[in-house]
C-alpha cells in the first residue's frame, strides 16, 4: 500500500474540510454574534394623518405608569430630570428637527402651551438633535416659535429609555411623573377637542387620571 499517496489524500481532504468549515464558523459568529446592549436603531419619522375633530383620541394607560430616570438639558446647558416637572401635568414629545411630521405639529403644541401653559401643565418638547441648542433655536426662530422652552437629548437617551421608536412619540405624564398615556404620530395639539381633553386630565384627582383607555372627542 502507497502510504505517501494515502497521506497526501488525506491531508487534501483536511484542507478542503478547513475551506468550508472556517467561513461557516465565521458566518455564524458575524450574523448570530450577542447584539450591543447599547445600540438601538434611530427612531423613523412617522407620516399619519394628525388625530383631529371627531377622530380624535389620545391612547391612555389602564393604571400610570412608573418612568424610569431621564437626563437631558434645557436651553442654558443646565441638567433636568422629569422629576423636575411633578406638580404638573406634562405632555412630553419627543422629537427633531430632521422629522417632518414633527415640524408640522410644533406650531401647534406652541400654541397649546400658550392656551394651557402654567403651574398646573406644561409641553416640554425634547429635541433629540445631534446639532443640540443651536439646531432647535434656528428652527424655533424659523417658524416663530415663542411659548415653547428649548430641550435637549443629543445623546437620545430618551429615545432608549422611553423605547421609542418612532417621532414624534408624545408621553402624557401625571403630576407624580408617572406615564398615563402615549401617542405615536403627529397631532393637532390646539384643537378645541385636544384643549377639553387635556384640561378634563388637568382637573382630575390623582387616583382617577389616566384610567380610560380612550377618550373620543365626542364624549
Amino acid at each position: 500500500m502507497n502510504f505517501t499517496k494515502v497521506r497526501k489524500v488525506v491531508t487534501a481532504a483536511s484542507a478542503l474540510a478547513a475551506l468550508v468549515l472556517i467561513p461557516l464558523v465565521v458566518a455564524k459568529y458575524w450574523f448570530y454574534a450577542p447584539p450591543n446592549p447599547e445600540a438601538q436603531p434611530a427612531p423613523v419619522a412617522v407620516e399619519a394623518k394628525p388625530s383631529t375633530g371627531t377622530e380624535f383620541s389620545f391612547p391612555l394607560l389602564d393604571e400610570p405608569r412608573t418612568l424610569p430616570e431621564l437626563r437631558f438639558l434645557d436651553g442654558e446647558a443646565r441638567a433636568l430630570t422629569l422629576s423636575d416637572f411633578q406638580g404638573k401635568l406634562v405632555l412630553l414629545n419627543i422629537w427633531a428637527t430632521w422629522c417632518v411630521p414633527c415640524r408640522r405639529e410644533m406650531p401647534t403644541l406652541d400654541r397649546l402651551q400658550a392656551k394651557l401653559g402654567g403651574p398646573d401643565f406644561e409641553v416640554v418638547a425634547l429635541s433629540i438633535d445631534r446639532g443640540g441648542v443651536e439646531a432647535v433655536n434656528k428652527f424655533y426662530n424659523e417658524i416663530a416659535i415663542k411659548n415653547l422652552k428649548t430641550y435637549i437629548d443629543s445623546a437620545l437617551k430618551a429615545t432608549r429609555t422611553l423605547k421609542v421608536v418612532g417621532l414624534p412619540t408624545t408621553l402624557l405624564i401625571d403630576n407624580d411623573g408617572r406615564e398615563i398615556g402615549r401617542l405615536v404620530g403627529p397631532a393637532e395639539w390646539d384643537t378645541p377637542e385636544m384643549i377639553s381633553f387635556l384640561r378634563k386630565q388637568i382637573n382630575k384627582p390623582d387616583k382617577t387620571r389616566g384610567q380610560s383607555v380612550k377618550r373620543s372627542a365626542r364624549q
